[in-house]
């Protein structure tokens, strides 16, 4: 099971970092928020499309490792259609599901986000995977600053 599990987080990190979603410039966005992990160097441009409190559209662009870059697509493909407390319910998950503070996290409920659940055995790499969820967070939050993980 557990090969089952590595065998699917390197096809899906490998997909969407070779064919990233959501990748472009977003000229009508109502939120722009940049990110950066001065570690690995990934860098992205968040952009959020609302609907009232509903997120309509979010687009990204920028350069990165495949675990960020997979981590930004897949999150800019599930966020679509949610409501701000619904993404901020979801970067709360994410963000225990990757870092491990919640180690009873339903990992059927986190849909293809589960991938992503492997990166809390590397601490560095827990970085990565969360750049976009953190730039996500300012997003929703109003917050135009840029945000480091650092």
């Amino acid at each position: 099971m557990f090969d089952d599990l590595r065998d699917l987080y390197q096809e899906v990190i490998f997909d969407h970092n070779r064919n990233p979603r959501n990748f472009r410039v977003m000229e009508d966005a109502d939120r722009t928020v940049e990110g950066f992990n001065p570690l690995c160097g990934d860098r992205l441009t968040l952009y959020i499309k609302l609907d009232g409190d509903k997120i309509v559209d979010a687009s990204f662009q920028g350069s990165g490792c495949a675990i960020s870059t997979a981590s930004v697509s897949l999150m800019t493909e599930i966020i679509k259609g949610k409501t701000i407390d619904e993404a901020e319910e979801l970067f709360e998950k994410f963000h225990e599901m990757t870092t491990g503070k919640d180690e009873d996290i339903q990992l059927e409920a986190m849909g293809k986000l589960a991938v992503l659940a492997g990166v809390r055995e590397y601490p560095a790499r827990v970085k990565c995977a969360t750049l976009a969820w953190h730039t996500l967070d300012a997003a929703l939050k109003n917050q135009e600053t840029s945000i480091s993980t650092e």
